[in-house]
C-alpha cells in the first residue's frame, strides 16, 4: 500500500463574506500525476496557494495539510520558507509576472540552489544552465544571461519549470502553465513538464480549466465546483463516463475537435456573400531596438505579403503560432496600424488611403484578448459602452443604446453603474463585445476573445458571438491560436506562418485535408480528450 506524499484533510478557505473552499480532502502519492479541474472561481488556485502557504492575508483557512509527514498547514512561516522551492514548488500561470523582470534568467533559476543547498554563485549558475538545457531551451548559456522580456512565452515558461525543479522537489504544483501558449508550444512545454517530473520522481498537481491538457498528462483527476470536490477518479474513467452532472457539462463544453468525437462542429457553415474585407499584398514591418551603435537595428516583417478576402456574413478564422502576425494583421484591418505597403478595403473604405479613422471605426470594431486590460478600470459600464458613441459622434439616445446592448449580451440592466473589477472574466468580455457593437459596425474583428476563459464560459461566449453575428448581420474575423475553437465557429480559415499565408480555404478542407506541413504540425499538436 502506497503512503500518500501529500495529505489534504478538511481544507476550508473563507473570506469575510463567503466560503471559497469547503472541506476539501484528498491525497497524492509519490510520483503521481493528478489534475485539479473546475470553472473559474471553483477554488483551484486557492487550494494550490493554501498548500504552498501563500494565501492572501484577507483569507482564512482551516483543516490540515501534510507533506511527507511534515505539517504544512498550520505551520510557522520560517518552516514554510524552508519547504518552498525545495520540497514543494509551484509553476505559475503567467511567467512574465512571476519572474523578476530586472534579474537575469539564469540567476533566478540558480537562486533556489543557493538558498536551499548552499551552492556557490558560480556553481549554481553552471547548474542553472544545465537545467535550462534539460527543459529544452536552445543556447542555454546565452539565454541564462537574458532578462525575462527577451525570451518568448514558451521559453519563459520552460525557465519557470527549470527553476521549480532545481532542488529536486517532492511536489510540483503547475497552475494553468500553458493557458496563454499556442498549441505547438503548449505541447512542447507539457512534454517537458511530464518528462522532468518523471525524471525527478516528484508528484504533480496540474491545475487547469483545459480538459484535453489534463487528459494528455495526468493519471487521475479531481473536479471542483464552488469549492467542493464533486468527482474524482482515473482521468480516462471520469472523462469517458462522468458521474456528476457538472463534470458531464465540462466535458460537453470541450470543442468537438478536442473531444476526438468525429470532429463534427456544432455550428453550421455559411458561404458568405459579396467581399466585405479585401487585403492585397499587405506588408507591415517593425524595427527592433538597436543592440549597439555599430549594428543596424534588425527589422521584423510581422505581416509579409498577406492577401485575403472576407465575404459578407461569414466568420473568417486566422490561425498561427505566437509571432505569426495574427494580431498585427487584425490591427491593420481595423486601422489601428498602417501597412508599409499593399491595400486594404473594408466595406468599400480604403483603409490605407484614409487618415481619418472615424468612418472606418463606424463600420469595423475590434474585441481584444484581455478585457481587463482593454476596459478602463475607472469608468462604469455605462461610460465604457457609450464611449465609442460619443467619440464617433453617433446620433441617437445613447442611454437607450447601452440598455439595448446590455440586454443583447445578457447582462443585467443594473450593470451600468458597476466597474470592470466587479465582474467575472466572461462578463468583462461581454462588456467589451457590447462596446464594440455600440456604433453598429458591420465588421467585427475578435482577437483571441476566449483564450483566457474556462471551457464552459468559452462555450457560452462563442454561442453569444454566433448569436450576435446573426442578430446584427455581422461579418466576423476570428483570430485564435486554439484550432479547436476556430474549427467550431469559423467558415473559412487562413493559416499564418512568419507573417505569410501558407494555406487558406474552408475550415473543413484545411482541417481535414491540410496541404502544408506547418498546418499539419499545428493540427497534430491539438490536445484531445481521447489521448
Amino acid at each position: 500500500m502506497t503512503t500518500n506524499l501529500l495529505i489534504v484533510d478538511g481544507l476550508t478557505i473563507t473570506s469575510r463574506r463567503a466560503t471559497l473552499v469547503d472541506g476539501l480532502s484528498f491525497g497524492l502519492a509519490p510520483g503521481s500525476r493528478t489534475g485539479l479541474i473546475g470553472e473559474s472561481g471553483s477554488g483551484k488556485t486557492l487550494t494550490a496557494l493554501a498548500i504552498m502557504g501563500l494565501l492572501p492575508d484577507n483569507l482564512r483557512s482551516s483543516g490540515t495539510i501534510r507533506l511527507g509527514g511534515r505539517m504544512v498547514s498550520p505551520a510557522p512561516e520560517h518552516e514554510l520558507v524552508a519547504l518552498r522551492g525545495n520540497a514543494m514548488t509551484m509553476v505559475f500561470q503567467e511567467p512574465m509576472t512571476a519572474l523578476n523582470p530586472v534579474m537575469r534568467v539564469g540567476r533566478q533559476v540558480a537562486e533556489p540552489l543557493g538558498i536551499h543547498e548552499g551552492v556557490g554563485r558560480a556553481e549554481a549558475f553552471e547548474r542553472a544552465v544545465e537545467l535550462l538545457e534539460r527543459v529544452g531551451i536552445e543556447h542555454a548559456g546565452h539565454r541564462a544571461r537574458s532578462f525575462p522580456h527577451e525570451l518568448s512565452g514558451g521559453q519563459r515558461q520552460r525557465a519557470m519549470i527549470a527553476m521549480a525543479l532545481a532542488c529536486g522537489p517532492e511536489l510540483v504544483i503547475a497552475d494553468e502553465p500553458t493557458t496563454a501558449l499556442d498549441v505547438t508550444v503548449q505541447a512542447q512545454v507539457l512534454g517537458v513538464l511530464r518528462e522532468r517530473v518523471a525524471a525527478t520522481g516528484a508528484a504533480l498537481l496540474l491545475i487547469t480549466h483545459d480538459l484535453p491538457v489534463v487528459a494528455g498528462i495526468t493519471e487521475r483527476v479531481m473536479v471542483l465546483r464552488e469549492g467542493e470536490l464533486v468527482e474524482e477518479g482515473s482521468t480516462s474513467e471520469v472523462f469517458d463516463r462522468p458521474s456528476h452532472p457538472h463534470t458531464a457539462a465540462l466535458v460537453a463544453a470541450v470543442p468537438p475537435l478536442s473531444r476526438g468525437s468525429g470532429a463534427i462542429p456544432r455550428r453550421r457553415r455559411t458561404t458568405g456573400g459579396q467581399v466585405m474585407i479585401s487585403a492585397h499584398d499587405v506588408v507591415k514591418s517593425f524595427r527592433l531596438r538597436r543592440r549597439s551603435v555599430q549594428t543596424a537595428p534588425p527589422v521584423i516583417r510581422a505581416v509579409d505579403g498577406v492577401s485575403i478576402d472576407v465575404r459578407a456574413g461569414e466568420t473568417f478564422g486566422i490561425v498561427g503560432e505566437s509571432g505569426s502576425g495574427k494580431t498585427t494583421l487584425a490591427r491593420l484591418l481595423v486601422g489601428l496600424d498602417r501597412p508599409d505597403s499593399g491595400s486594404i478595403t473594408v466595406d468599400g473604405i480604403d483603409v490605407t488611403a484614409s487618415r481619418r479613422p472615424a468612418p472606418l471605426h463606424r463600420v469595423a470594431q475590434m474585441v481584444f484578448q484581455d478585457p481587463m486590460g482593454s476596459l478602463d478600470p475607472r469608468m462604469t459600464v455605462d461610460d465604457i459602452i457609450a464611449e465609442p458613441l460619443r467619440s464617433l459622434r453617433v446620433p441617437g439616445d445613447h442611454t437607450q443604446r447601452v440598455a439595448e446592448l446590455l440586454e443583447a449580451v445578457a447582462l443585467p440592466a443594473d450593470s451600468v453603474h458597476r466597474y470592470p473589477h466587479q465582474f467575472s472574466g466572461g462578463q468583462r468580455q461581454r462588456i467589451a463585445i457590447a462596446r464594440a457593437l455600440a456604433p453598429r459596425p458591420v465588421v467585427l474583428v475578435a482577437d483571441e476573445p476566449v483564450s483566457a476563459l474556462d471551457m464552459s464560459v468559452q462555450t457560452i461566449t462563442l454561442d453569444l458571438l454566433a448569436h450576435l453575428k446573426e442578430q446584427f448581420e455581422l461579418t466576423m474575423v476570428f483570430i485564435s491560436h486554439d484550432l479547436s475553437v476556430v474549427h467550431e465557429i469559423c467558415d473559412r480559415v487562413a493559416v499564418l506562418e512568419h507573417g505569410r499565408v501558407v494555406e487558406h480555404g474552408t475550415v473543413d478542407d484545411v482541417f481535414h485535408n491540410p496541404a502544408d506541413p506547418y498546418t499539419r504540425r499545428l493540427l497534430s499538436a491539438i490536445p484531445r480528450l481521447d489521448r
